[in-house]
């Protein structure tokens, strides 16, 4: 997917010939320490970021000169750091909004109300409170994203992201905020989504990370440093070292073993 991408903000290397691949079904996890690249690496995929050097590929095709808007109908979802819902949406529309890849008509019909645009606008509303329902959000359809508790403004984004039904999923930061109630229910609905489409969940509760994914990725500095199943990374000197600062016969990485990967 990603081959030898260079990104660079001035004099700062954000990524270093990164490459990476997420597999058909599969859930990868990118970690790394504050600054690692990880952001970063989300942002080129969505082309927000354009790289200096380096390719991105999905399904066979270039993403670099992809328009972000277009995303959603090359089968590619994304969630943001914080929940990036719209205030003068409600909760349902604010879904809808990322069913348009569903949508059969255009704007001129919707606005001669044509009967075709009207038996669109049902089919998507239907697609979002499914959706909604799945996560549990459905009492909450009319209301506006901004009068509910921050966990179900997030549970909304998430629903905002698979209701497009993604061949891709990127989540960046999806537990950020969460409990520990609230990120166990989240990590079992990223597991559940195995299979049914290809995730990239950018993390910085690693052990939610190492609990969910098939294979992690891990950066620093904006270079990959490992990769592979999670109780091999977790176990890898190199990885230690970023998050703990210890090396070989440096301090004993369990000192801090509240930010041990692999804990």
């Amino acid at each position: 997917m990603a081959r030898e991408l260079t990104v660079r903000f001035g004099g700062i290397t954000a990524l270093e010939e990164v490459s990476l691949e997420v597999g058909a079904g599969e859930v990868l996890g990118v970690i790394g320490p504050n600054g690692a690249g990880k952001t970063t690496l989300f942002n080129v995929i969505c082309g927000f970021v354009a790289p200096q050097s380096g390719t991105l590929q999905w399904r066979g095709r270039a993403l670099e000169k992809v328009r972000t808007n277009r995303l959603a109908s090359l089968g590619i979802a994304r969630t943001l750091q914080g929940v990036g819902l719209f205030p003068g949406l409600s909760v349902l529309e604010n879904v809808m909004v990322g069913a348009e890849r569903f949508r059969r008509t255009g704007v001129a019909s919707a606005l001669l109300a044509l009967a075709r645009a009207d038996r669109d606008e049902r089919a998507l509303r239907a697609r979002a409170l499914r959706v909604l329902g799945e996560l549990g959000c459905e009492d909450v359809a009319g209301r506006s994203p901004q009068t509910l508790p921050y966990p179900l403004q997030k549970r909304v984004a998430l629903a905002r992201a698979l209701v497009c039904e993604p061949e891709l999923l990127l989540l960046d930061e999806p537990a950020g905020g969460l409990g520990a109630g609230d990120m166990g229910e989240l990590a079992e609905r990223i597991g559940a989504l195995r299979g049914s489409m290809s995730v990239m969940l950018v993390e910085h509760r690693v052990d939610m990370v190492m609990s969910v994914c098939d294979r992690v990725v891990v950066l620093d500095f904006g270079r990959v440093i490992a990769q592979g199943e999670p109780a091999a990374v977790g176990r890898d000197p190199r990885v230690l070292e970023a998050y703990l600062g210890a090396g070989p016969g440096g301090e004993d990485p369990a000192a801090d073993g509240d930010r041990a990967p692999g804990r």
